[in-house]
């Protein structure tokens, strides 16, 4: 028996549901499937909003952005079967159409230099397998709605990391994490290198309240913040051979710039490249610190903007609604 899915999609108030038009080309029988867009300003509060008015046995949550396949539903379903099976998803991909900075972002993301142990977030590798959060984003992931309704669904004090926290605790229970690099979807990065830059400090940030929050610590969280002490402090230091391990990064830095440059067949690449993996580490280093130090849900009470979720598909109905 197939289960009823629910598809959540958070979104700002006023904004464009992109993900809607690919949606509305899914092959899963319409009458088991239902969409729901939370409009607000908290994702986590919008996503755990929205999962509580759900229908599905699923929830599949999706980025407003998101582009997904036709059978992106019939195929994350066939993955549920194993009743030991918590969640599922796959990798975001960054479209061949994006700008040359959003595609080294991409590439940067999807480089063992870059996205390091992530990296299979951001590409195509591999077949279907049991995973951890590590491989697994929520633009792009689904749960159990019972287990995510007793897990008391996504931390609302994260913003980002908050699947990462949940997918954690699930595991340690002994529920399986299914990354299928065939459930991908396309998404565009970050237009402006600004915009790339709060990210890549928002994340660190998420993941060093999400430690806080684990009260586990994995040693390469760290890494970033060290790094970035070290490329600060060895300048005053006055020893010149403290400084060859940053001459040998900027060395890695390069030759990952000119090989990513080469696999995109673009030579607009190379100069952002350059800037685009130092900025990944020591920026997400230094909000790794910031989280560590001055969380943010210990800055003082928590403010609830007001959500709203518009079912805009029914179950055995179609996507009417593309905003």
């Amino acid at each position: 028996m197939l289960p009823k899915f629910s598809v959540i999609i958070p979104v700002k108030p006023g904004g464009e549901v992109r993900a809607l038009a690919g949606i509305a080309q899914a092959t899963y029988p319409p009458e088991l499937f239902e969409v729901l867009v939370a409009y607000g300003c908290q994702p986590s509060v919008q996503r755990n909003t929205a999962a509580r008015e759900a229908g599905g046995d699923i929830l599949y949550f999706l980025d407003d952005d998101s582009g997904v396949a036709a059978g992106f539903l019939d195929r994350a379903a066939a993955h549920y079967r194993e009743q030991n099976v918590a969640a599922v998803g796959g990798p975001s991909l960054t479209p061949a159409s994006d700008s040359p900075l959003q595609r080294a972002i991409g590439i940067a993301f999807a480089s063992a230099v870059g996205g390091g142990g992530v990296r299979n977030r951001y590409r195509k590798f591999g077949s279907a397998r049991y995973s951890s959060d590590s491989e697994l984003i929520l633009c792009n992931l689904s749960f159990r709605r019972e287990i995510f309704l007793t897990h008391e669904g996504l931390d609302e004090r994260l913003y980002p990391n908050e699947e990462n926290e949940l997918m954690d605790r699930l595991q340690q229970e002994g529920h399986l994490l299914v990354h299928d690099p065939e459930l991908a979807v396309q998404r565009s990065q970050r237009r402006t290198y600004r915009a790339y830059v709060r990210q890549m400090y928002g994340y660190g940030r998420g993941r060093g309240e999400q430690t806080l929050i684990a009260g586990k610590l994995k040693p390469i969280t760290l890494a970033p913040s060290l790094f970035l002490l070290y490329a600060l402090l060895v300048p005053f230091l006055g020893v010149p051979l403290l400084n060859l391990p940053l001459w040998g990064y900027l060395a890695v830095v390069l030759l990952a710039s000119l090989q990513g440059s080469f696999a995109g067949k673009d030579a607009a690449l190379f100069p952002r490249l350059v800037l685009v993996y130092p900025t990944l580490h020591l920026v997400y280093g230094a909000g790794v610190i910031r989280g560590l130090i001055s969380p943010r849900y210990r800055a003082g009470k928590q403010t609830h903007w007001e959500v709203e979720v518009r079912r805009v598909k029914a179950f055995g109905e179609s996507v009417l609604a593309t905003k």
